[in-house]
């Protein structure tokens, strides 16, 4: 008497070979789907966050000292104390305060003072665009002006 074995036949393990290949294949379709997207996250999340820092140590910087100046021929906003100043220098594609580097490009720099827009000297209020990158987004920061300011 024979006894069967029971076993697969040669084409049913090709059709798991091939479902097989067709599931771990769109495993690592959607892996790289979800890869890329969290990637992007990653992106826009680091760009909202260095316009944070900037729009934040501007604010700080501006309740601290209580003059504000803007050089257009070396773009450089100079905040001053009697004791203490910090600068920061505009460039092309990033900002520097101090040690400290922002990676955002500045499409426009609109300085006040007194409600007028003015290109040297004394200023109160800042106003940055930036570009396309970051949809557009701007900062404004202000300061109330003391008596101090007209006197100089």
């Amino acid at each position: 008497m024979r006894t069967k074995v029971k076993a697969l036949t040669i084409n049913e393990m090709v059709i798991v070979m091939i479902l097989t290949t067709i599931v771990v294949g769109l495993a690592f379709t959607v892996l790289s789907l979800v890869q890329r997207h969290m990637w992007s996250i990653q992106q826009n999340f680091n760009l909202n966050t260095e316009f944070n820092r900037l729009e934040e140590v501007l604010w700080i910087d501006t309740i601290r000292y209580n003059t504000m100046t803007f050089n257009e021929t070396e773009n450089i906003l100079s905040f001053k104390t009697v004791v203490d100043s910090i600068q920061y220098r505009f460039e092309r594609d990033f900002t520097v305060r101090d040690q400290d580097t922002f990676n955002l490009k500045i499409e426009q720099r609109d300085f006040f003072f007194n409600g007028q827009k003015v290109a040297n000297g004394k200023i109160d209020a800042i106003r940055l665009e930036l570009s396309k990158k970051y949809n557009n987004q701007s900062i404004f920061v202000f300061k109330i002006n003391d008596a101090k300011q007209f006197l100089d």
